[in-house]
């Protein structure tokens, strides 16, 4: 059990384990701590009061927390791994807590309690890395795992694994230009004035390259009942993407389309999806994707879609509505971007025909067709993010009806 903060000895003993502890916890809830920090912990530790529980919490926050986003998940798991020895009693007596206890906590906090509960804390050092060797194994399996069939625990691991993934790095060149001295464009404006100090003659010719920026993003996901588990995923995916690039624009639709993009861009992954799932009201409901494309389309494609945009379609594209206007709106999004990317779990099965009315109608209007239903499909789609964009589409866009 946590020692209480308010009777911490000299940081050896007892108090080096619960803070040698205290930094698994974090690691566990998503912090990066590693051996050196749990080293400056005990020494900063020898300076201070420890008797004083501020000066504790403060010093320990200086060491563990590296950037903004982690401070809520350290001060949240410190008051849970030190807890005074009172409430930890009141806890053993099953003391009613007060109004403010019995509020539901956030995502953050959810993590935290789940991070500080696994077994893992609490066992010999021999059984850890008895189960390390085994996890090299339980990750192959991870990896080639379908989606839909993972476990609570499973599914967290795999949206660690997401979060840690090298993300695309596709870039597109722009019509501006910077000075590069690799550059195959000359800078005459630069060249001739630095020629008027040395009277006209030109002894270096100043060059100018393309500036090249990460290609926007824009994500399509269906929320509907069958989807709903690879979309929440996915979504882990993109907040990773959010996180590293910042022109990345994300729609739910179902019956409906709801833009997610600000709620998105929450530094913590479950506070972004928390927050996500509070805008969308027809989450795992029914599914209208030419209503939605439509909407998309008159709404929001000239607002997110300019300067070579890549639009990723996750759907099984199970469409009631499979007429000319699913054709008609799938034929505008593609000719609006530079890549239209669909992702459908449907793929995961060897024997897979495009046999739905849907699939058919939305085929001919897609440049890739991938599958996204574990983690090396997730992997793939990276390397096709990453790799060189294809010219834009010369096609003119017909005006919508």
């Amino acid at each position: 059990m946590p020692t209480s903060i308010n009777h911490l000895a000299p940081p050896t003993g007892g108090i080096a384990d619960n803070i040698a502890g205290f930094a698994r916890a974090l690691r566990a809830a998503g912090l990066p701590v590693g051996p050196g920090a749990v080293i400056d912990a005990m020494t900063a530790l020898e300076v201070i009061d420890i008797g004083k529980r501020p000066d504790v919490f403060t010093t320990l926050e200086s060491i563990f927390v590296k950037r903004h986003e982690h401070a809520l998940i350290f001060a949240q798991a410190f008051d849970l791994f030190f807890r005074p020895a009172e409430e930890w009693k009141s806890m053993l007596d099953s003391v009613p807590l007060p109004d403010h206890a019995k509020k539901k906590p956030p995502p953050a906090s959810r993590r935290v309690q789940e991070a500080m509960s696994q077994p893992q804390m609490h066992e010999e050092p021999k059984a850890q890395e008895q189960d390390l060797r085994l996890s090299v194994s339980d990750r192959e399996v991870l990896q080639k795992k379908d989606f839909a069939q993972m476990s609570a625990a499973e599914i967290a691991e795999v949206a660690r694994a997401i979060a840690k993934m090298r993300l695309p790095q596709a870039e597109l060149k722009t019509r501006r230009h910077t000075a590069d001295p690799r550059g195959h464009r000359i800078d005459m404006r630069k060249t001739l004035r630095q020629a008027l100090r040395t009277e006209g003659e030109i002894i270096n010719f100043h060059r100018l390259g393309r500036i090249e920026k990460p290609a926007p993003i824009v994500a399509l996901l269906d929320i509907s009942g069958s989807m709903s588990e690879y979309t929440r995923l996915f979504l882990h995916f993109l907040h990773a993407i959010t996180d590293a690039r910042k022109r990345v624009s994300v729609f739910l639709f179902g019956t409906r389309l709801t833009n997610v993009t600000r709620a998105l861009r929450q530094r913590d992954p479950d506070e972004a999806l928390a927050n996500c799932s509070a805008n969308v009201e027809d989450w795992a409901g029914g599914t209208r994707i030419a209503t939605s494309l439509e909407t998309f389309n008159k709404q929001w494609a000239r607002r997110v879609l300019g300067q070579g945009a890549i639009v990723l379609l996750i759907s099984d594209g199970l469409e009631r509505e499979a007429d000319s206007k699913l054709a008609f709106e799938m034929d505008r999004l593609h000719r609006s971007c530079r890549r239209l990317i669909w992702l459908n779990p449907l793929l995961r099965y060897s024997g897979f025909e495009a046999k739905a009315q849907g699939i058919k109608t939305m085929l001919p209007h897609v440049d890739e067709f991938r599958p996204v239903h574990n983690l090396t499909s997730i992997e793939t789609l990276i390397s096709a993010l990453s790799s060189p964009l294809p010219p834009h589409h010369r096609s003119a866009i017909r005006p919508a009806a």
